[in-house]
C-alpha cells in the first residue's frame, strides 16, 4: 500500500493514543466505512477505561502505555488525538518507531515544535498528516473550484468565523498546560481555510482576546492581510452564545457564502451571489472523516499530501503571531 519506505499491509492496521471522545467519529467508524483500514489497538494510562472502550468499538487489543502502542509491529499508522500541547511529543515518537501518523489539530503547541516535529519526520520515510478533515470534503474542494474560476473576479476581503456554545471549565480546551485555548481548538480551522483559499501566507496585523481562564483565550479576533493588501479577519469563540460556522470570501464580481465549512455533515451550502448568477449549492453529508482517510489512504500510496508538516508550521506560525498580538503568551509543549 505504501510507496514511502517499506510497505504497509494491504490493510492499513491504525493505534489510537488515548480512550479520545473525537476517534469513535474520526477514525474509527471511518475505518469500518471506506475499508482498507482497520482499527486494530488502543493504549491508555487507565487500563480499566481502556478495556471499556476497546469492549465498546471493537478494539481488539489494549496497551498499557502509550511507549508500548508506538513500539507495536503490528501497528502501521498511529493516530494522535492526546491534548495539544502533547501532540508534538507523541508524533515525533511514533514516526521514530517507524509509523505514519495522522495527527490531530492543531498539529503542535506553537510553530517552533511543528519545525521540530518536520525535521524528524523528514529524516524519516514516513507519512504525517494534520487532521485538517474538512479540507477533503467535497464541500472545501467545491469553494476552491470556484475560487479557482475567477468567477468571483479579484478578491477584496475573507473572513472566517468559528463560534460554538462553549465547553465546561474542566475541559482540556481550557487548560494552559495543555496548550489550550479557543484559536488552538476552533481557530485553526478558518487560518487554515483562509490560507487555502487565498493560496498564501498571511500577517497578521492585530488580534484581541478575551480570557476564560489565566492566558487561555475564550474567544479572538483576529485581522489578517494578505499579499496585494487583501485583508482578512478571524472570529473564534468558545464562550458559549449563536453558533457561528461560516467563511465568506467577496470580489470584484461576486461574494462566496460557505456555511459549516469544519463539520460540513452537519448541513451545508455554498451560496456565490453575483458571479455567474445567484446559487446555492449543497455538498454531500457524508462525513468528513471518511474523506480525510481516503486522501490518507491515496497518500500512502505516493498521492500529494496538503496537509503535511510544511502546511502545518504555516498554519502554526499564524496561530503564535495572533497570540503575541493578542498580548497572550505563544502555547508551550506539556513537559
Amino acid at each position: 500500500m505504501s510507496s514511502k519506505g517499506a510497505p504497509v499491509a494491504d490493510t492499513l492496521r491504525i493505534g489510537i493514543l488515548g480512550a479520545a471522545g473525537i476517534a469513535p467519529n474520526a477514525i474509527i467508524r471511518p475505518a469500518r466505512a471506506v475499508g482498507g483500514a482497520e482499527v486494530v489497538a488502543v493504549a491508555g494510562r487507565d487500563r480499566d477505561r481502556a478495556e471499556a472502550y476497546a469492549t465498546e468499538h471493537g478494539i481488539p487489543r489494549v496497551h498499557d502505555s502509550y511507549e508500548a502502542l508506538v513500539a507495536d509491529p503490528d501497528i502501521d499508522l498511529v493516530y494522535n488525538p492526546t491534548p495539544n500541547g502533547l501532540h508534538g511529543r507523541w508524533t515525533i515518537a511514533a514516526v521514530r518507531a517507524g509509523k505514519h501518523v495522522l495527527a490531530e489539530k492543531p498539529f503542535t503547541a506553537n510553530a517552533a515544535e511543528a519545525r521540530e516535529v518536520a525535521a524528524v519526520v523528514a529524516d524519516s520515510d514516513r507519512v504525517v498528516m494534520e487532521a485538517f478533515h474538512y479540507r477533503y470534503h467535497p464541500l472545501m474542494l467545491r469553494t476552491m473550484e470556484i475560487l479557482a474560476s475567477g468567477e468571483l473576479g479579484a478578491i477584496s476581503s475573507v473572513e472566517g468565523t468559528f463560534i460554538t456554545a462553549g465547553a465546561p471549565h474542566d475541559d482540556i480546551r481550557w487548560s494552559w498546560p495543555l496548550a489550550g485555548g479557543a484559536l488552538m481548538d476552533l481557530g485553526c480551522y478558518p487560518v487554515h481555510l483562509l490560507r487555502h483559499a487565498m493560496g498564501a501566507e498571511p500577517r497578521v496585523l492585530g488580534a484581541r482576546a478575551v480570557e476564560g481562564e489565566p492566558n487561555v483565550d475564550g474567544a479572538m479576533d483576529i485581522e489578517l492581510e494578505f499579499p496585494g493588501g487583501i485583508p482578512g479577519m478571524v472570529r473564534v469563540a468558545m464562550m458559549g452564545g449563536a453558533e457561528d460556522h461560516s467563511a465568506r470570501i467577496v470580489g470584484e464580481n461576486g461574494v462566496l457564502e460557505v456555511t459549516s465549512p469544519w463539520i460540513p455533515q452537519r448541513g451545508n451550502s455554498v451560496r456565490v451571489t453575483g458571479g455567474n448568477g445567484d446559487r446555492v449549492e449543497e455538498l454531500t453529508n457524508e462525513p468528513s472523516y471518511n474523506f480525510q482517510l481516503r486522501e490518507l489512504l491515496a497518500v500512502l500510496d505516493g498521492a500529494p499530501l496538503v496537509t503535511g508538516t510544511a502546511d502545518a508550521i504555516a498554519n502554526m506560525e499564524v496561530i503564535d503571531a495572533a497570540y503575541l498580538a493578542a498580548g497572550l503568551p505563544v502555547r508551550e509543549p506539556t513537559r
